[in-house]
């Protein structure tokens, strides 16, 4: 294998490397041999070995016969995950990442909207400009104006506003991930929508980029996207805010919780206490109870903070993790020399 190798007169030359396509897939079966056939239309002429796994997300229309198929007919270079049911997107999704044996890794929908024609330029940015990520941004999307874009436009500038992340499209699966990175991130619930925040907490988000690809209309299955999902995506946006801001201290944010409440509750007891002093009565306002449950609640935020404060103590004192990252830069390059001659 070369060094380098020409993937295309627009991208240039790109260092060797092995590619990895993740695939997600539920109740697709009319898109199974469809989308298997543009990704090998699409990689006819790559020259860099490449490997398709579609994760089955326990579906139950035919789509694992489907994908068993065309393993059979295409060879052991795609490779079809069977869950045993339905775990949703992003465990579908990290499934895959984990079996990935590639250098570069590539994620994106199963139904034929993201264009697999776009893989090439996307690998070739991030390999060509040193990146981590490189995201799909659909400029021209085919989805219906009030259930889709109007939601994600939405989001999108609420998640922009949170996380301080300058993408236009965080929705598009259609993504290229440099593998040693993205495997140091590990996906639960449903984070697939969140994976830049989540790896700027490994990586710099100057290591990020968004690059234009091309958006087509669903023509075959069901979309399993809906406007329901908003709602989802302001609660994972609120876990995704919390453990940016604040997963190393989290006493600051139970602590400043429970100072809050616990002044609120301080100072209503004592004004309920000068009322006292002049001989009103006091035992049967409501503002006595909302006075003490207060206080109590802020005690009870200030013990969670000290106990969180604890945990994660005893998580950075195991010696396998530290509380920072580093990116290999000339004075980590100068210092490897360093052990090396010495």
């Amino acid at each position: 294998m070369n060094t380098v190798a020409n993937l295309s007169p627009a991208t240039g030359q790109v260092p060797d490397h092995r590619l990895s396509i993740v695939v997600p897939m539920y109740n697709e079966v009319e898109n199974v041999e469809p989308f298997v056939t543009a990704v090998h239309e699409a990689l006819a002429d790559y020259p860099f070995p490449w490997e398709l796994l579609i994760v089955n997300d326990g579906s139950r229309d035919g789509t694992q016969q489907a994908l068993d198929e065309q393993a059979r007919l295409r060879g052991p270079h795609v490779r079809p995950i069977h869950l045993w049911r339905n775990f949703r997107q992003t465990a579908a999704m990290q499934a895959g990442i984990d079996a990935a044996r590639g250098d570069v890794i590539v994620t994106l929908d199963g139904d034929l909207q993201n264009d697999p024609k776009d893989i090439p330029k996307l690998v070739a940015r991030l390999l060509r400009e040193d990146l981590d990520l490189v995201a799909g941004w659909r400029q021209n999307r085919q989805d219906g104006l009030w259930l889709r874009k109007v939601p994600s436009r939405i989001a999108n500038r609420l998640i922009r506003k949170i996380t301080q992340l300058e993408f236009q499209d965080l929705g598009c699966s259609l993504k290229a991930y440099r593998a040693t990175v993205l495997k140091r991130v590990s996906l639960y619930g449903e984070m697939h929508r969140f994976i830049p925040a989540w790896m700027a907490t490994v990586t710099s988000p100057a290591r990020m980029a968004e690059e234009p690809v091309s958006h087509h209309a669903r023509t075959r299955g069901e979309s399993k996207y809906g406007i329901s999902r908003t709602l989802r995506v302001v609660l994972d946006l609120l876990a995704v805010n919390f453990f940016l801001r604040f997963s190393g201290r989290p006493g600051h944010f139970f602590g400043g919780l429970g100072l809050g409440i616990g002044l609120l509750g301080g100072a209503i007891l004592s004004y309920l206490a000068v009322l006292k002093m002049f001989g009103e009565q006091i035992g049967g306002r409501p503002l006595l109870w909302l006075g003490f449950f207060c206080v109590l609640g802020g005690l009870q935020f200030l013990t969670t903070g000290v106990l969180a404060e604890l945990l994660i103590r005893i998580y950075y004192d195991r010696g396998d993790v530290a509380p920072y990252h580093t990116t290999q830069g000339p004075q980590l390059a100068a210092e490897s020399a360093w052990h090396q001659t010495h």
